[in-house]
């Protein structure tokens, strides 16, 4: 990876792997926008660059692609209607670690699962309507689950900050 490290944070970037994807600096600053306003239309985003409309198109459609962004709607869960939403930490059998992972990326109310290091090995973060239905995903799912052996959760109780705009590690 070539990259210019030194004290100025927004570094020159030419070219850099992403997990085996390109992004040079244009990209990096295309995403930068998206993540502030992901509904920016690609003729401000080409004025804001300096480049064409052709071009943040292609562009875009490239990182998309690729996985490396996703456009979405981002809301606090409780704007929405869950009663309950929070986080985690389970502690599994490694030797069943695939297994696992794959029957909990399966459950709805979970929006965000991870394998992790540290005293846990799997953070999850998870929407329920109800107390009832956090029973239901705490005791008659994810502890049912072979190779789950405890589980340990923090609700929400406010949500003080959500952001989404971290730019690239090139920035």
């Amino acid at each position: 990876m070539k990259k210019n490290i030194g004290n100025n944070r927004k570094a020159q970037l030419d070219t850099d792997q992403v997990r085996g994807k390109k992004l040079d600096r244009v990209d990096c600053q295309l995403i930068r926008l998206l993540q502030k306003d992901g509904r920016m239309p690609s003729n401000a985003i080409a004025q804001e660059l300096g480049i064409s409309e052709f071009t943040v198109r292609r562009r875009l459609k490239r990182i998309l692609d690729q996985g490396v962004i996703k456009i979405v709607a981002v809301a606090n869960p409780m704007d929405l209607g869950f009663e309950i939403a929070g986080n985690l930490k389970i502690r599994i059998d490694l030797k069943k670690a695939d297994e696992v992972l794959e029957k909990l990326k399966k459950l709805d109310a979970l929006i965000w699962v991870a394998l992790t290091t540290g005293g846990t090995d799997i953070d999850v973060d998870f929407v329920v309507r109800s107390l009832k239905e956090f029973q239901e995903l705490v005791f008659k799912k994810i502890s049912k689950i072979d190779g789950v052996l405890s589980t340990e959760a923090s609700l929400m109780v406010d949500l003080v900050k959500d952001e989404h705009a971290w730019g690239t590690a090139w920035d």
